[in-house]
């Protein structure tokens, strides 16, 4: 039942979000776990630049799926006041002309009663909204599998930039608040850039000699090296997930081995990007990036579709709800697949491992492959979105290989 008075004193005190950083895997998890009596899911597509961003169609495209939903908190007993109160921070966004200049591929809204939150991610998403108790999380999957997310990192003594990565685009990330700028920031002012000394001496005909190369070697590189853990301590505290997506560095070849050697994060990439990154632009560097990444990812996915197929018929995998979900939640599933653009929608009871069906979304069941996906987020295992074509049996919406 909606409470009015209790919705407009939560509203006063909402939690209210703007993050073009990067969303990890903690985070909507954290969000899964948000559980209220009226929540709001909105997925748009969106653009970087042209006709879509100058015209406002992409502001046009939210304030139709805002249209949707306050049809749907109408059929649920609000009010109109009471719509107009509680959908206020969408119809403020969608008339902010500053914020639509600057957007990623997808944005994604949840609000609740508590909670308002808008993410710019690198994933494109079909139009879409959802109402329930629960925020739908499943078009976000591909940040967290084989589509492909990446993080790049160029390296260099007076310019570090960091870089969010996809099979289809690249966007910087701002870290000027989290590493030293360049490495005078982290050594002192006395750093020069020794190299090799080299002076000529008298008697050698105008051969060079190296004078102190052992030394000043050495001093180098633990200048680089107290430079490059401090960039890596600032990264690792925007990077507060399971730190297994794979960080690509670029940088000369003399750096990665040592960055390499100091990092703390989970996955530095095996191979790195070579040369000066100043000799590259975005587009260079993200078409560099994803050649070496791609066949990290292709080969997981290839392994599990393949184990799936080898395995269905032997209990260690299943094309059938009422077995999936009960492993699901027993925390029994080391990788899931789920139809792209498709949704079962009905009731489970994990305690009686109970199932309903229904034919069509609406309170109180809720979409059961947004909740499959993040149990099992939840509990370590892989999500892949496949068009149904792919999936490795195309007549169900849910395939799941079984940890065993």
């Amino acid at each position: 039942m909606y409470n009015s008075s209790k919705t407009e004193k939560n509203i006063m005190n909402r939690t209210s979000q703007y993050n073009k950083e990067i969303l990890t895997k903690n985070e909507v998890l954290k969000l899964s776990d948000h559980h209220s009596s009226f929540c709001v899911s909105i997925f748009i597509p969106t653009h970087r630049s042209g006709a879509e961003t100058m015209e406002g169609k992409d502001a046009i495209n939210l304030k139709n799926q805002l249209k949707s939903i306050r049809t749907k908190l109408s059929d649920q007993g609000m009010s109109d006041d009471e719509i107009e109160s509680f959908t206020k921070p969408i119809s403020e966004l969608i008339e902010d002309s500053t914020f639509w200049r600057y957007q990623s591929d997808g944005l994604a809204i949840f609000l609740s009663e508590e909670l308002f939150q808008m993410h710019t991610v690198p994933v494109h998403f079909e139009a879409y909204n959802y109402l329930s108790n629960e925020f739908y999380l499943k078009p976000l999957i591909p940040l967290f599998n084989g589509d492909g997310l990446f993080y790049l990192l160029t390296l260099q003594k007076d310019d570090v930039k960091f870089f969010e990565g996809s099979r289809h685009q690249i966007t910087e990330i701002n870290i000027d608040d989290l590493i030293p700028g360049q490495l005078e920031d982290r050594v002192g002012y006395d750093y020069e850039d020794k190299g090799v000394q080299f002076r000529t001496q008298q008697g050698n005909q105008g051969v060079g000699t190296f004078h102190g190369q052992e030394d000043t070697e050495s001093t180098e590189k633990k200048e680089l090296e107290r430079y490059f853990r401090a960039i890596d301590n600032g990264i690792l505290n925007l990077l507060h997930d399971k730190q297994q997506t794979p960080l690509i560095i670029a940088s000369l070849d003399y750096y990665y081995p040592i960055y390499k050697e100091i990092s703390s994060y989970g996955n530095v990439f095996s191979k790195h990007i070579s040369g000066n990154p100043a000799d590259k632009d975005s587009l260079m560097l993200h078409e560099e990036a994803w050649n070496l990444v791609q066949p990290y990812f292709d080969e997981k996915r290839t392994k599990k579709l393949k184990q799936f197929s080898e395995l269905i018929g032997t209990g260690k995998a299943s094309a059938n709800l009422n077995d999936i979900l009960p492993a699901a939640f027993a925390g029994r599933i080391d990788t899931l697949f789920l139809e792209n653009k498709a949704d079962v929608f009905g009731v489970y009871d994990p305690k009686n491992q109970e199932l309903r069906v229904d034919e069509k979304h609406e309170a109180p069941n809720v979409s059961l492959l947004n909740l499959l996906a993040m149990k099992v987020l939840n509990t370590g295992g892989d999500v892949y979105l496949l068009e149904k074509k792919y999936m490795p049996i195309d007549s169900a919406k849910a395939n799941a290989l079984y940890r065993y």
